[in-house]
């Protein structure tokens, strides 16, 4: 499924299995989860991609072919695609450890194309290899919805009251986590949607309500996943002094004016940016301890644009999920 221009839907298009280049994998994909970035970028709200583009960046596979110079991975092998697609290796950035903020950095299905397809390719450096006995539909979700929930959590310091704004994907894994660490969750959706808040309330939310509305208690800290700017000075509200709001998204709206009151007491606001490698070790090597159950509603390849707006709505309950070979 094509992107040929930002804000046009998505067009299927027959093409052949590609080769691997030096260093590559190839895989034939099982799942893709839809991630909001896919939105943002069929939508055009993010710039600089390449087009045209094969969007998908939570992908789960088989390898069908290795190229010169992979070591450590052979055929048959499951392995996950995720966000960040290569690095350079050699900057500030990337030496210290921080290679997400590598400004030569490449993204899967923005500036190589991804898993909205039978066959993808990806750097075999940048992989992660994953379990053969779970089911490809409810890993997917887990290379970008789990692995910036993982770092968003991780930002977000220790927190005993955790905020989470905008219930989705990302929210109801991430919240097992924080539930299995005794932290209180504190679910926050849009108006009106009982649905989203009954869904928090049975993965362990002590409370659910709308963005609007204030919590029981002050909060130690506030994830953000929600793309919407009006969404930080209402976290802001929210959180204790010391406290710190994270926005875990790639893309918000514009941030409003709020009074310096809101932010003093030493309050904090911070972004998430993309991922590192280590951050997939971390959080895979975690869930061997701390099962998550993930929730999926599943489409076929061609009904990716479907999937798209059921995002865009907000009318899903957990992650979408295309199966390409279903």
């Amino acid at each position: 499924m094509v992107l040929d221009a930002a804000g046009t839907p998505l067009v299927e298009r027959e093409r052949a299995v590609p080769a691997p280049a030096d260093g590559e994998l190839v895989i034939r994909v099982e799942a893709c989860a839809v991630c909001r970035t896919d939105l943002h970028i069929v939508d055009g709200e993010l710039p600089d991609g390449v087009l045209p583009i094969v969007p998908g960046h939570e992908v789960v596979g088989r390898v069908v072919a290795v190229g010169a110079a992979v070591e450590g991975r052979h055929a048959g092998l499951r392995v996950g695609i995720p966000w960040l697609a290569r690095t350079c290796g050699a900057c500030p950035a990337c030496r210290a450890g921080r290679e997400n903020l590598c400004a030569s950095a490449r993204f899967t299905g923005f500036h190589v194309d991804g898993g909205f397809a039978e066959y993808a390719k990806a750097d075999a450096r940048f992989v992660y290899e994953l379990p053969v006995d779970l089911d490809a539909v409810r890993l997917a979700p887990l290379l970008c919805a789990g692995l910036i929930g993982y770092r968003s959590l991780k930002m977000a310091g220790p927190a005993q009251a955790l905020g989470i704004y905008g219930f989705g994907a990302a929210a109801h894994i991430i919240a097992q986590v924080a539930r299995a660490r005794d932290v209180e969750v504190y679910a926050f959706t849009r108006p009106g949607d009982l649905a989203a808040q009954g869904f928090a309330r049975a993965l362990g939310a002590s409370w659910a309500g709308e963005a609007a509305e204030r919590p029981p208690v002050p909060l130690d800290a506030a994830i953000i996943f929600a793309p919407v700017g009006e969404l930080v000075p209402r976290a802001l509200a929210a959180v204790r002094p010391g406290g710190r709001v994270v926005c875990g998204g790639i893309h918000m709206s514009d941030i409003p004016s709020f009074p310096y009151a809101l932010l003093w007491g030493e309050r904090e606001v911070r972004s998430v940016a993309n991922l590192t490698r280590a951050d997939g070790e971390e959080f895979f090597t975690l869930l061997r301890e701390v099962p998550v159950s993930v929730t999926t509603e599943t489409f076929r390849l061609a009904d990716a644009n479907e999937a798209l707006d059921r995002l865009r709505r907000g009318t899903l309950t957990g992650a979408a999920v295309l199966e390409p070979h279903a």
